[in-house]
This record gives structure tokens, C-alpha cells and sequence, in this order.
């Protein structure tokens, strides 16, 4: 399948892993990638520039085709070296970037001195706009069915997308809630040039995450997602838990007076111990609704292809025939 995605990126499929905290290691990205898709590196999971120089070098050995890096600029407990973390990127040959929260307009000029492609993830039309405006090749359009930050606007994609589609010339994907061949399907027919997938991608046998993060996603249905820290105005879709619940009700009890303080120990320095521990209970954890979608455990490259399969068979035969009658 061709589309304006997987001609930007040099990819077979218009598939992308979006970045996600301690799942985005080389492993993952190196086996999206070979799958025909895009695989991507968490950079801020590297605790350091250095150590994501290290784990750019280890995707090199495991694959030769394209993959990416995340870089996420968000409000947070500290303030990474972003410029670092970029020059490590640039050294390491990678020339894909896809970045998420505030805008990377500052860091623009280095980036495309680099000859890098940057996608930008965008809950809204207006953000995708700028991000369009200062010089993004892509942007990733992020629906309120997303795991992790779905923005304030609650926006769900089947109104996002074609919203996106109207507004903007630069090519897009449709993000949250993806999973499925039929979901692909529609994001194409809204305008949407591929698709980028996060949740769905750590129930994968490449994964480098605990077992029971994965069973936990298969035995999720979609109605197992909280959304946290709105009265922040930092809101993020996550799996319920104990924690989750914990935090819930500290919002609830404080309103408008509650602060990060009163809910860090709930959200910060949660992801190692979730991850690679499989404490399913430590904290919030990022999750899209589309657990409710998936319900098993592949490889990366038996989801890609049996995505892309059924895809292709949705358009030729199902639509097909409405066209036929």
C-alpha cells in the first residue's frame, strides 16, 4: 500500500509505533520496522543523550531499514537536554523524528539543518496547523480515544480526522484507539494517510515489557480506561487500578485546589516498576481504549501483515460490492 506516509518515511506499510515510555527500546522499534512499519525509540526513556546514542547504535545492528525517535517536550519533574538529546539523534544517522507535547518549534531549525523529517503528534486542528506552519513534514492526529494525553478538547477521531483532512496540506496519521485492519481502513477513507499505533503494539511478542502488561491489555475491554489529572489540565488516559482510583478521588476531594504534589507518587517514577517489574498496581499507566480490541498476543510482523492482508481485503471485496450493488 502506497500513501503519502510511506513514501515520506520510505516505509512498506503506512503503520507507525508511536513513542512510548520504557516500551520504545531498540528491540521494539528495530522488529515495527522489519514488519514494514515504522518503528520508533522512546528518547527520554534514555536516562541520558549518551545512553540514547547507545540505543540508536543497538537498532542500527538490529535492523537496516528506516525507524525514528520520540522526543517528547512536556511540563514535568525536570528539564532534559533537549539539544543533547537531539545531537545524539543527528550523530546517529536517524532521520526521522516524532515529537509530542509542547510545540518543537524552538528545536525546527536544528532538526531540518539535519535533514530530519519530523511528524508531530496533535490533538487538535489548531496545533496540527502550527505545526504545519513552522515547518513539520507530518503530523500524527491524536483522538480523545488515545492512551496517554488526549489534550482538553475530547475530540474523538471520527470528527477529528476529517477536520484534519479539511484543514490541512502536509500528510497525517490517525492516532488513538488504532489496532485493526478496519480502523485503517476508515482512517484512510477520512483522509488520513496511515496510521500510528501505541497500546496495540505492546501486546506484541517483541515488546520489551513484563507478561503481565500484556495480559493485562488482552484481558482489558474498552470500558477499562480512567482519564486522570483533568482538574491539571494535563490529562491522561490510563488503565484503571488501584492507583488510578487513589488518584481519582484525591481530584475529586481537593477540586480545583489539588496540585501534582498531591498525586506524585501515583504518576511519577511509575513506568519501570509497571514495565519491567509487571506491577500492574504501582501507578497510572498509559492505555488506549483500544485494549477493548485486542485479543491476542502476536508478533510484530504477524500483526502488520494480517493487518494489511484483511486491509486490503476490506477495500476490494466489502466496499468493493457496495459499489457493484
Amino acid at each position: 500500500m502506497k500513501t503519502r506516509i510511506t513514501e515520506l518515511f520510505g516505509i512498506q506499510h503506512p503503520i507507525i509505533q508511536g513513542g512510548m515510555h520504557f516500551v520504545g527500546l531498540a528491540e521494539m522499534a528495530a522488529a515495527v520496522s522489519n514488519a514494514g512499519g515504522l518503528g520508533i525509540i522512546t528518547g527520554l526513556t534514555q536516562p541520558t543523550p549518551e545512553d540514547l546514542a547507545k540505543e540508536i547504535a543497538k537498532c542500527k545492528k538490529m535492523t537496516d531499514k528506516p525507524f525514528g525517535v520520540n522526543l517528547t517536550f512536556l511540563p514535568g519533574f525536570a528539564n532534559p537536554p533537549y539539544p543533547e538529546y537531539i545531537q545524539a539523534i543527528i550523530d546517529g544517522g536517524v532521520r526521522i523524528v516524532e515529537t509530542a507535547g509542547r510545540s518543537p518549534e524552538a528545536y525546527m531549525p536544528a532538526m531540518k539543518a539535519a535533514g530530519i523529517k519530523v511528524i508531530h503528534k496533535c490533538t487538535s486542528v489548531r496545533h496540527s496547523l502550527k505545526a504545519e506552519r513552522i515547518g513539520c513534514d507530518a503530523v500524527s492526529v491524536d483522538g480523545f480515544e488515545c492512551g496517554g494525553h488526549p489534550g482538553e478538547d475530547d475530540i474523538p477521531n471520527m470528527i477529528l480526522l476529517p477536520r484534519a483532512a479539511e484543514e490541512l496540506k502536509i500528510p497525517f496519521v490517525a492516532s488513538g484507539g488504532m489496532g485493526t485492519a478496519s480502523q485503517l481502513v476508515a482512517a484512510l477513507a477520512l483522509g488520513a494517510d496511515g496510521i500510528n499505533m501505541g497500546t496495540r503494539f505492546i501486546a506484541t511478542k517483541e515488546a520489551p515489557v513484563h507478561d503481565n502488561v500484556k495480559k493485562a491489555l488482552v484481558a482489558a475491554s474498552e470500558l477499562d480506561t480512567r482519564l486522570v489529572m483533568r482538574s491539571l489540565r494535563n490529562t491522561e488516559r490510563v488503565l484503571n487500578n488501584p492507583a488510578v482510583e487513589k488518584i481519582i478521588k484525591i481530584e475529586h476531594d481537593k477540586g480545583d485546589a489539588v496540585t501534582i504534589e498531591d498525586i506524585r507518587e501515583y504518576v511519577g517514577g511509575v513506568y519501570p516498576r509497571v514495565m519491567q517489574d509487571g506491577d500492574m498496581d504501582a501507578g497510572a499507566w498509559s492505555c488506549g481504549m483500544v485494549a477493548g480490541l485486542i485479543h491476542d498476543v502476536p508478533t510484530c510482523k504477524e500483526l502488520i501483515d494480517g493487518m494489511m492482508a484483511e486491509a486490503d481485503a476490506i477495500i476490494r471485496n466489502r466496499l468493493g460490492k457496495f459499489l457493484a450493488a
